[in-house]
Parts: C-alpha cells; sequence; structure tokens
C-alpha cells in the first residue's frame, strides 16, 4: 500500500511569508502530510519539475447566482475558479432583488442558499451574508452560532438611490428597512458586540465604498451632457472622489463601534490613500489593476460595465504600488456571471459585472511577478494566505504548511495563452480580458487532496465542501 494518496514531485514550493523551495510535496487523507526530499511512494505522482507549487488561491469576493440560477453557477463558475488556481471561493449574497429575489429571515433563505449549491462546486466555498433589513441583523448571533458565518457586507451605494431602476427607491430594490448610515451603524454595532463572544475569531463587515448623494450629482451630469455614454462616462458619474468619501464616513463609523472592517475592490489612488489610512483591510480586484476605460471603449460595447468602474492606467499603477508594498491586502476577482444580452447597448440598463475567477493566478504571475517583479510568495499572499487570514480560514487555507488542506495549483512559468471566453470555462459569453495574452497559468488544481483540474480539462465530479470556520 502506498504511503501517501499523491506526490506532487521536484517543484518550486511557494509558502507564503516564508520563501520559495524546491521539494516534493505528499498529500495524505487530503491534507499536506510532508515536504521534503525522497518522501516514498504514492497512489498518484505528478512531476512538477520547472513549475511553480502554489496554495490555492481563495477568491475572496465572489457573486454566485446574482444574475443566473444558483444551483448553474455554483457548477460552472466554480469550474472557472480551476482554470485560475482558486480552490475556494467566498461569496456574497444577499436579499432583494437579484440573487433569490425575495425577502425575509436568513433563517429561511440561507439554507435554501445552501441546498442550491451543495454538491455543485468544485471548490470549496462559504459565504458573506448582507443584513438589509433590521430583523436580519438581529440574526446575526445565530449566523455565526450555526452556520460559522463571521463575514457581513453592506453596500454604500444602495443608501437612499436605486440605480438600477434609475429612481431614488432603495427600499424597492433592497425590499429593506431605511437602507442608510443608521443600518450602518446598527450592523457593526450588532457585529462589534458578537465579537466578544468570539475572542479566537475575526468577525468584519465588508463595504462597498462609493457615496449615493454625490453619485447622484455626477450621474446627472454626465447623462445630461452630452458626451458618448461609455464605459469613460460611467467612471466620470462615480469618481473616486465617492469612493474617498465613503471610506472616511465608514470608518468613522467603525472607529467609533470597534468593528472590524474590510474595504472591498479599491478602484482608484484616491480609494488606496484614503483606504492605507484606516486599520481596515483593503482588497483591489484584477480588472481594476490591469483594465482601462479608454481601451474598453475602443473595443466597443458594454462588457466592462462594473462597480466600481474601471479608471484608468494611471490608477492601475497606483494599485500595483499598494499591492506591492502591502496597502492591499489581498487580491479578487469579484466574479460575477453576466451574460452579454444583459449588458446590452445603453450603458445604464447594462448590469454590472463580468467574470474573472479564471484569471486569479494567471494575471498575478504575468502582471505582477513577471511584468512588475513581485516576489512569488507576495503574489500567495495577496490571492490565498492573506484573505484566509481575514476570513478565519487559516490553518487549513492558504499555505502549502504540513496540517493544511490539500489545495493547491501547479503553475507552468512559460506558458503563454491568449484569453479566450473558451479557455476560461465559465458560463458567461465574453470576457474584458478577450484577447490579452497573460504568461504563467496553473496546468493542474487539486482540492481536497484530489486533481479537478488537468491540463486544460476538468476532471472528476464535483467535490468541494462548505467551509464553516
Amino acid at each position: 500500500m502506498a504511503r501517501y494518496d499523491l506526490l506532487v514531485k521536484d517543484g518550486i514550493l511557494v509558502l507564503p511569508y516564508h520563501g520559495e523551495i524546491r521539494a516534493d510535496l505528499a498529500v495524505r487523507g487530503g491534507r499536506i502530510a510532508a515536504i521534503g526530499e525522497d518522501l516514498g511512494d504514492a497512489a498518484e505522482v505528478i512531476d512538477a519539475t520547472g513549475k511553480v507549487v502554489l496554495p490555492g488561491a481563495v477568491d475572496a469576493h465572489f457573486h454566485l447566482g446574482i444574475y443566473r440560477e444558483l444551483e448553474v453557477d455554483a457548477g460552472e463558475e466554480t469550474r472557472s475558479s480551476l482554470v485560475g488556481g482558486a480552490t475556494t471561493v467566498l461569496s456574497y449574497f444577499r436579499t432583494g432583488q437579484h440573487y433569490l429575489n425575495k425577502t425575509g429571515p436568513y433563517s429561511t433563505i440561507f439554507p435554501e442558499v445552501l441546498a442550491a449549491v451543495a454538491g455543485r462546486a468544485w471548490t470549496h466555498y462559504g459565504f458573506h451574508l448582507a443584513p438589509m433589513t433590521t430583523g436580519q441583523v438581529e440574526e446575526i448571533p445565530r449566523l455565526v452560532a450555526e452556520h460559522g458565518v463571521t463575514s457581513y457586507k453592506y453596500y454604500m451605494f444602495y443608501k437612499g438611490f436605486d440605480l438600477a431602476a434609475n429612481s431614488r427607491d432603495a427600499q424597492a430594490f433592497t425590499m429593506g428597512d431605511e437602507y442608510d448610515l443608521g443600518h450602518l451603524f446598527l450592523i457593526m454595532e450588532k457585529l462589534a458586540e458578537v465579537q466578544r463572544a468570539y475572542p479566537d475569531r475575526r468577525l468584519s463587515l465588508s463595504l462597498h465604498c462609493e457615496q449615493s448623494e454625490l453619485m447622484r450629482v455626477f450621474i446627472d451630469r454626465v447623462r445630461g451632457g452630452g458626451a458618448p455614454q461609455n464605459l469613460r462616462a460611467y467612471s466620470e458619474a462615480r469618481p473616486p472622489l465617492t469612493e474617498q468619501v465613503a471610506i472616511a464616513e465608514a470608518a468613522v463609523l467603525a472607529a467609533h463601534t470597534g468593528v472590524n472592517i474590510n474595504l472591498l475592490h479599491l478602484s482608484s489612488a484616491e480609494a488606496l490613500e484614503a483606504a492605507a489610512k484606516t486599520p481596515a483591510r483593503r482588497e483591489t480586484t484584477l480588472h481594476h489593476l490591469c483594465l482601462d476605460h479608454d481601451d474598453l471603449d475602443a473595443r466597443g460595447g458594454l462588457g466592462g460595465k462594473v462597480n466600481p468602474p474601471i479608471r484608468t492606467r494611471e490608477h492601475n499603477e497606483a494599485l500595483w504600488a499598494g499591492v506591492a508594498d502591502g496597502r492591499i491586502d489581498w487580491v479578487a476577482s469579484d466574479h460575477a456571471c453576466c451574460m452579454e444580452e444583459h449588458k446590452g447597448d445603453e450603458l445604464w440598463p447594462a448590469r454590472p459585472g463580468f467574470g474573472g475567477t479564471a484569471l486569479l493566478y494567471p494575471v498575478l504571475f504575468s502582471e505582477g511577478h513577471l511584468r512588475r517583479g513581485l516576489p512569488l510568495t507576495r503574489i500567495a499572499e495577496v490571492a490565498s494566505a492573506n484573505p484566509a487570514r481575514a476570513y478565519n480560514l487559516w490553518g487549513r487555507k492558504g499555505s502549502l504548511a504540513v496540517g493544511f488542506d490539500a489545495d493547491l495549483t501547479i503553475l507552468d512559468p512559460a506558458l503563454t495563452r491568449t484569453v479566450t471566453t473558451d479557455l476560461l470555462l465559465s458560463g458567461q459569453d465574453h470576457c474584458p480580458f478577450e484577447g490579452v495574452a497573460v504568461t504563467g497559468w496553473p496546468v493542474t488544481t487539486v482540492v481536497g487532496g484530489q486533481v479537478a483540474f488537468h491540463e486544460g480539462k476538468i476532471v472528476g465530479e464535483p467535490s468541494g465542501s462548505c467551509l464553516h470556520p
């Protein structure tokens, strides 16, 4: 009988916070059992000579089921994650329009969510929940105790303003109560209270920071100004100032209540500067690091519409500097499968968001490591270790250390591919990164000690489990 279930031989192992070593890695019982040389035999052996072995990415910003059936997204979009080396996805969910298009207590709705995803996910998965009503705020203690949900969300730009319906009726969109700073304060206050009962866990509130009243002014100007209504216009209608102000508002309330906050998808130099002055943990996305609205406008179409908007090359570089120097803690995809038919040819009705999880390690390796010289350890930290720490998964996810779950990806540093929609194995029928040459792609992704993706193809059946940190 073989000593190990899986042996990854002679790869460059990337250990977050430590460095790189050339060694073999052995897996037994779904966990990393040993690192070294001459470890013995295994039931399955993968030759990783000349390749980089990274901890499976923790894609901490995901939207399963936002525009399609949750059951469908759970399968197709976590399948896409394997292409990018992600082995865990943490998905946002809220009641109101989109997702299940209903409201009510999480005690009845969240079990529906869990049932819809169970058995369909190729990666491990967990959820951040958004308390949209005062009743849902009061459910937080039970959600922590019974479901292990330690991360919650508040969308600052919903405050009094429903952009989806082009009206100021937030209640119609959220199906909630007064969705304002008072509601935000109640969430923060409750989370800080519950945190005291869980000193060994990090309870946190993730924030989409755009200031709605300022957005109203800028949107009115852009819509009435006569300029083309394209992605440049969308950025001008939701400028960095709205991020700055919202971050400042959130920071004041967080300091008063003592709650832990995460500032999501920072899109601009100004947002990063404001966020860096707070004790919050900070996130950016692949598209805010790499895409420019003028480039996308030149290609035509609205596939790149997303909230916050795509900015410019100058903002890209400012955010890359934040990744390099530690002001940004992690990089995520903000994956939201949105079909081209839902983008249309008119800016304002077009749905925001698009997929990107299949590009997580490829873009970080190609643009971060090869082009900008970020160490491989830093790439592993922002893609895996840091989000694992933020969301109570460290010790299980985020590293190749002995005893951690055997979630990993083997990346070929010399493999160059041009991004195509088909390559990403997503249900989405377009991609804003289409046509971009990227060097450094996962060739094998292992989930729970089982090979789930190999040489461009899915292997086996979905085996992802729900995480209860």
